[in-house]
This record gives structure tokens, sequence and C-alpha cells, in this order.
């Protein structure tokens, strides 16, 4: 009589347990999801102003979401009202009170101590900050016409050879830092990389000339729209480069070199 009371007792304990836990799942099961996407707000770029100093944020030359879906709005945003005015307020400072406040961009390059970490990042982050805004746009991509053409077919045999070694030299950078196509001082267009903020206006650049085109390796140039994927968004890329301003930057440097 005691071991039937006792099976009893576990056989209802049993079923009380299973019902107990069927009730529990149920209720995680039936939580009610999100039936919308939260909208994100974004600003305006023409919101955004540096503090007082020698040298200015570049206004950028379009809507945040003008890049899209190439380059997501957020990204935009937040990679131009937060770190680029960031360099531009710290570069601001770092000179504030010396003789490199009144000197343009490139005399304060000749003069860089690359021993000076703090003005060797905003500088460079400014001034290639300020290079990646303008050379890209909406209804861009496309290839180069006119004189950059011929100069890119004369030094690199074709435009495809020339987008197939960016990429390739762009894919092998490690971690953070750019990849630029430059004029050389023999006014050659060549193709290199930098870590960092570094260029190659800087001294002992490894190869050194006047940048015309860059793109940003920084994982806060492509990480939200890209995550790991970070050849995707170099192959992207090419759509939104405005090679009409490429080209103008890429006369103008060679004009000054034959100056």
């Amino acid at each position: 009589m005691k071991n039937s009371s006792f099976f009893l007792c576990s056989f209802l304990f049993l079923i009380l347990s299973i019902s107990c836990n069927k009730k529990k799942y149920k209720e995680v099961v039936e939580v009610p999801l999100p039936t919308g996407v939260e909208k994100v707000s974004l600003g305006s770029p023409d919101d955004i102003k540096a503090d007082k100093g020698a040298f200015e944020m570049i206004k950028l030359p379009y809507p945040y979401d003008a890049l899209t879906p190439n380059i997501d709005a957020l990204t935009m945003e937040m990679h131009y009202s937060k770190h680029y005015l960031t360099y531009t307020n710290n570069f601001n400072k770092a000179i504030a009170g010396t003789e490199l406040e009144s000197l343009p961009i490139e005399e304060i390059f000749k003069k860089l101590d690359l021993s000076n970490s703090d003005l060797r990042n905003n500088l460079g982050g400014y001034y290639n900050h300020t290079l990646f805004w303008e050379i890209m746009g909406p209804k861009a991509g496309g290839e180069p016409k006119d004189t950059l053409a011929n100069a890119i077919n004369k030094d690199f045999e074709s435009f495809d050879n020339f987008k197939a070694q960016f990429i390739d030299e762009t894919s092998k950078q490690f971690g953070s830092g750019w990849t630029w196509l430059i004029v050389d001082k023999s006014g050659k267009l060549q193709i290199t990389s930098t870590p960092n903020q570094d260029n190659p206006l800087m001294p002992k650049a490894t190869v050194a000339g006047t940048p015309i085109l860059c793109i940003d390796l920084w994982e806060h140039a492509y990480y939200l729209g890209y995550q790991y994927k970070r050849k995707i968004y170099i192959e992207n890329f090419f759509n939104v480069i405005n090679w009409k301003k490429v080209g103008e930057k890429y006369e103008d440097a060679v004009r000054k070199k034959t100056i």
C-alpha cells in the first residue's frame, strides 16, 4: 500500500511538472515580437561645425544618404559628423599658437616631425578625410575621361588594369589605413598604401607623391554596412568615385610640378 501511494504521488508530480513546463514554454513563444523597424533619424552635414581654428571642415558636397547603397547613410553621418569633426578639432588644437597655424597644409606636411604622434595622426586624419569626401559623389562611378584617362592608359596600360591593381593593393592592406592613387615626383601615376592616418605627403613615405584619389580602410568607414566583407566595400567604392573631381586634382598636381 505504501508502495502504491509512493508511485501514485510520483506520477502526479511528474504530470504537474510537465504541465508547468508546457505552460512556461507557451508563455515564452507567445511574447509579441516587434512589428516594425525603428527608423534612424539623420541630421544634416550642414549642421556640423568644427571649433574655431586655422582649418575648417570641408562642406560635404552631398547628403548623408546620397551614396546608398554603396555606402549607407548612418555610416556617412557617423564618419563625417564624429570622426572627421574630431580630427579637425584635434588638428587645429595641435597647431594652435605655432608657426604651422599660418602655413598651407602641404607645407605643414613638409615640416612634420613624425615623432609627434598627436600632430601626425590628426593632420593625416584631417587631410585624408577631406580628400575622401571630395572624390566621391552620387550618380558617379564609370571611368575617367580626357587627360586622366590618357594618363591611366599610359601608366597602367588600361583602366581595367588600374582597377585590378588598385583593388589588389587595397585588399592586401592589413588593418586600418588608406590606399592611394598619386602623382609622383616625375608626374607618373602610382598606387600605394599607408597605415593608420599616414599619407604619401608625409616625410619618409614609402612612395611619395600628391594624392588624387583615396579609399578609407578604417572599420568606421564600412563596418556598419559590410561587417567583415571589406572586399565588397572596396569593389563598390568604384561606384561612387567622382572621376571628374579626380581628373581636376590630377591636372592640378601635374601643373604644380611643371611650374
